[in-house]
């Protein structure tokens, strides 16, 4: 297990960190935690504003290949992987991979890239319906957080048997009491999240030994 970072290359969001807390209140966020349309489309202040493939995630595919060696017949998976556009672009820069993804948005499936149709599954984290061992890397990316703490580790469990380890899971944290101030802000759908070193036990907690990055607000 080592901290890895996979998604630098992603450009920066530009956050309006006043305006999504006045925005924000209870009927907002839960209906920002269906993650349906509004989620994903409506306005910025339920979600992304706005959520369309503009191959943002072609350097993350890349490193991703490298960082796990993948090749042609290789299995991976996607878990959170919303309308699909980095099961798109892993199967654009690595000819023959084997990707799939699995998210809870039925909405977000519904409006996936057409090149990843049949790939996408409706499924929740906390229980992959896949055999054990059944993937050569597994990641998810920015989810975890949107589950319950005890969700958390079974996910965590689920990433473990399915990829026997090779695997990558990217989650919201902060190092200081003021990056926590900017992320609960902002947030509008975690339902945990804590500081680097909880985090590692909580993947102790797991048995989970793949790698592991943080995403920190500022």
């Amino acid at each position: 297990m080592q901290q890895v970072a996979l998604l630098n290359a992603l450009p920066k969001m530009k956050r309006n960190l006043e305006k999504r807390l006045q925005g924000k209140d209870a009927d907002v966020i839960k209906i920002s935690k269906y993650f349906g349309e509004m989620y994903f489309d409506g306005p910025r202040e339920y979600g992304y504003g706005g959520y369309r493939y503009d191959g943002r995630w072609i350097p993350v595919a890349k490193d991703i290949v490298k960082h796990f060696n993948l090749k042609a017949g290789c299995r991976v998976l996607d878990v959170g992987c919303g309308k699909g556009f980095l099961v798109k672009d892993l199967m654009s820069v690595c000819e023959g991979l084997e990707v799939f993804g699995i998210d809870i948005s039925e909405y977000a499936l519904q409006c996936c890239e057409p090149e990843v149709v049949g790939r996408l599954h409706l499924g929740s984290a906390e229980k992959l319906p896949f055999p054990d061992g059944s993937f050569d890397c597994v990641f998810s990316l920015n989810t975890l957080h949107n589950l319950s703490k005890p969700n958390v580790v079974r996910a965590l469990q689920e990433i473990q048997r399915l990829s026997k380890g090779s695997a990558f899971v990217q989650v919201d944290s902060y190092y200081t009491p003021a990056q926590k101030e900017i992320f609960e802000k902002w947030v509008l759908t975690a339902e945990f999240h804590d500081y680097p070193e909880k985090w590692l036990e909580i993947f102790q907690a797991a048995g989970y030994s793949g790698d592991y990055d943080w995403t920190i607000l500022a």
